[in-house]
């Protein structure tokens, strides 16, 4: 018979705080691509024992966000070319099919929900505010999920949202870049209201389709963050 142990929730849940921690410093690049992370570190940094780290370690290795190498540094996994590819197609269509079918299914209160979300990020942008535009762009299409009654395909797209927006911090921190995103999710907020199906599915892939140049641009100017 299995026997609950309070203590092993206790390190599940510190295991996800610090997973949850690590993640956010590596997609802020406050981590930067390339630099060691060490377990003992981490953990004296957090006051908790290497286990829960060494966790939080793995789920991050499977997400392509860290390389952990036996008997050698752990380090922040650069930003790969071909997984930026790989999950942008990925993203895009899960992402174009979340929105078709939210034209339909969006409720008044879901809608309410992404105005409110939208007037957040005018203020965001308003203030020259990046971080809070991330943190709402984030909540953005998890609402369009919840709209759609598919919350599930969010759980995709956040994935694979990871590894552009490592890059996308290098990039649209700028007022330009801040409004674009502003722009592209305007623009698709009015055709699912309006249930335009057609259109909403358009303006996504147009609004996905511009970061490419901002990827461009950040390879560019950012070499040594960048591998194959």
């Amino acid at each position: 018979m299995n026997v609950f142990d309070p203590q092993d929730a206790r390190r599940l849940t510190t295991s996800e705080e610090v997973f949850r921690q690590l993640k956010s410093d590596i997609i802020a690049m406050r981590l930067l691509p390339g630099a060691k992370i060490s377990e003992v570190e981490v953990a004296k940094t957090y006051n908790v024992s290497r286990q829960p780290v060494r966790e939080a370690f793995m789920r991050l290795g499977e997400l392509d966000l860290l390389e952990i190498r036996p008997q050698r540094a752990t380090r922040v996994r650069k930003i790969s070319h071909q997984k930026l590819r790989d999950t942008r197609f990925i993203r895009a269509a899960v992402e174009v099919e979340v929105v078709r079918v939210a034209c339909t299914t969006a409720t008044p209160e879901s809608l309410e929900a992404i105005a409110a979300n939208i007037e957040q990020q005018r203020e965001a942008v308003a203030a020259g505010n990046a971080v809070d535009l991330k943190t709402l762009d984030y909540e953005f299409h998890r609402l369009i999920c919840v709209a759609a009654d598919r919350l599930p395909a969010f759980k995709v797209i956040s994935e694979n949202k990871a590894h552009t927006e490592r890059a996308c911090t290098l990039e649209l921190n700028d007022a330009t870049g801040m409004r674009e995103v502003l722009e592209g999710h305007v623009g698709i907020f009015e055709a699912i209201k309006a249930g335009d199906a057609e259109t909403a599915v358009a303006r996504t892939r147009v609004h996905l389709a511009h970061l490419d140049g901002t990827l461009i641009s950040a390879s560019q100017n950012n070499p040594d963050f960048f591998e194959d």
